[in-house]
């Protein structure tokens, strides 16, 4: 291999980086855009599968059950009553516009 297409895949490499990232969507825009919702479970859900929503999904409700299993140890309560209490004010703060899930389990604007 020669050094101009050494240079030619690192180029190449380099740039499926760039684009890859381009593609990353963040939890506001997602929202934004109806892609993702809150349930009152206190994690998100996915309304529209695209490209990058499930990985954010999964990424953001793994950090907000670490975060709820510590407030329910220092506070000596159970999971579930922290994910319910954070699912209803998660419920309460959406903005009109974004989606929720009803109690029936169906995705409707607020």
């Amino acid at each position: 291999m020669n050094v101009k297409s050494t240079l030619l895949r690192l180029l190449s490499v380099g740039l499926l980086s760039l684009s890859m990232a381009a593609w990353a969507i963040d939890l506001q825009s997602a929202k934004a855009a109806g892609q993702v919702g809150e349930k009152a479970d206190g994690y998100l859900g996915v309304v529209i599968n695209a490209p990058g929503v499930p990985a954010l999904v999964q990424d953001i409700n793994q950090k907000r059950r670490a975060a709820y299993q510590d407030i329910a140890q220092k506070n000596g309560t159970s999971l579930q009553a922290v994910e319910e209490l954070a699912g209803r004010k998660a419920l309460e703060k959406t903005p009109p516009g974004q989606f929720i899930m009803s109690p029936g389990g169906q995705w409707i604007r607020k």
